[in-house]
């Protein structure tokens, strides 16, 4: 399928005990022993040979080799892999030799790209493989990890399932009516299946979007009065001075932002400019600011300041989160001590806000763990599958021809099919007519 081979280094340019140039193509072989003193000509798959890269006469580094052979390799190609010392210097000197003897540099994500063409996985795997290099934390990781063993076409699977089922008995009856022992479809038949149906994607879709919102990281802001510990509390969260802190009411002008993982959760966390009345231009700016990302939080932490009692500011703050996921904390614990959740950020002394946070998001970490689609890609198709079924219900109802309620069931169908990119009208029919022994 590729007329090239390619190269790159897998591990980074970067200094470290052993660094990974790559290379897959029909080519990998021939090119990396025009570099090597030893003979790789009937080197098998999965082995592995010691000795030099060379330049002409010259030593390079010492290397171990791994062969891989097609199609029994990642890409589906021939492939090897230079296990090298990872000094910056020696792998780009052998990476420029790969080119000198004839392959390619290989774009982004090109490794990956060539097994999905390959046919050696799907493209929810190939966006595992992503994920898995990305994650923030332990369940991320496993998530991935589960997709790229296929745990997103194992969820898919029965849905598509059904869907075939459902077109495969209106074909039989609409093309061969004349079999006596295919139960007859009728709209009243097919109205509890596609109900079915769609709670379950429903659900799926649901979980999803759960699962997303955690792994990209709770939108967490932070507000209060000027000078209430917001700036403290977010640099005691994430363990650094990322926000100024001082005694003058008003510093933080603009919103401040970080990521922090606690456990198996991650948050956005967004510091605040305090909410106030408020002359200064820049200082009203970052207010307006505050208030607009505090109406698309998923959380909020309102930060009060016990050692004075509430003002019209604290009311109206309080008034403004009534309605959203909130955790009021009430901080300067070390000065004034307060029932509820008390914390010091000065001093860092936060851990009941923190046992608090995962007190309230216990059951989206229960969703974390479960099997659910992974991104925006697969969440925006299933969507349009879930659209097209509802479209297919209100045909059912107004008792709509059957042959026409096929077109939206095989929309359906595709936009599924189309999350693990599997999808084309001879495969449907292929899955259609394998169900049936029509004889004709």
């Amino acid at each position: 399928m590729f007329d090239k081979t390619i190269v790159a280094v897998s591990t980074g340019l970067v200094e470290s005990a052993i660094a990974i140039v790559r290379l897959s193509g029909d080519e990998c072989i021939d090119i990396v022993q025009k570099m090597f003193d030893h003979d790789l000509s009937k080197a098998q798959g999965y082995t592995i040979h010691y000795g030099n890269i060379v330049d002409g006469n010259e030593i390079v580094d010492e290397v171990l080799i791994n062969v891989f052979k097609a199609p029994r390799s990642f890409t589906g190609e021939n492939m090897i892999e230079i296990n090298c010392h990872g000094g910056i210097f020696v792998t780009k000197r052998i990476l420029n030799l790969c080119v000198k003897h004839g392959a390619r540099l290989a774009q982004r994500g090109e490794f990956t790209q060539r097994a999905f063409l390959n046919g050696k996985m799907d493209l929810t795997q190939a966006e595992g493989i992503h994920d898995l290099i990305t994650a923030k934390n332990d369940i991320s990781a496993q998530k991935a990890i589960s997709t790229i063993k296929g745990s997103v076409k194992k969820i898919l699977d029965p849905l598509v399932d059904d869907i075939v089922q459902i077109i495969a008995n209106i074909e039989v009856n609409i093309d061969y009516p004349e079999y006596d022992d295919v139960l007859e479809i009728t709209h009243q038949v097919l109205l509890p299946k596609c109900y079915a149906w769609q709670s379950k994607m429903e659900q799926l879709i649901q979980a999803t979007k759960n699962a997303i919102q955690a792994r990209n990281g709770i939108k967490t802001v932070i507000v209060g009065k000027p000078n209430v510990g917001k700036s403290s509390l977010l640099n005691a969260l994430l363990e650094e001075e990322k926000a100024i802190v001082t005694d003058i009411a008003g510093t933080t002008r603009d919103l401040v932002d970080g990521y922090i993982t606690l456990g198996d959760l991650s948050l956005h966390l967004i510091d605040t400019a305090g909410i106030h009345e408020a002359d200064d231009v820049v200082e009203k700016i970052g207010i307006e600011r505050s208030l607009q990302a505090l109406s698309q939080a998923q959380l909020v932490i309102l930060v009060l300041d016990p050692t004075r009692p509430l003002d019209e500011v604290d009311e109206e703050l309080l008034e403004k989160t009534k309605d959203k996921n909130r955790i009021i904390v009430y901080n300067k614990k070390d000065i004034a001590s307060h029932e509820g959740i008390a914390i010091s950020a000065k001093s860092g002394d936060i851990q009941p806000l923190i046992d608090k946070i995962h007190e309230q998001f216990k059951d989206l970490v229960q969703v974390m763990y479960s099997d659910t689609l992974n991104n925006e890609r697969q969440l925006g198709l299933a969507l349009q599958a879930k659209e097209k079924m509802g479209d297919v219900i209100n045909q059912l109802e107004m008792d709509v021809d059957l042959d026409l309620v096929t077109i939206d069931l095989q929309s359906c169908y595709q936009s599924l099919k189309e999350i693990t990119s599997e999808v084309s009208k001879e495969n449907l029919l292929d899955e259609i007519f394998s169900r049936f022994c029509l004889g004709k």
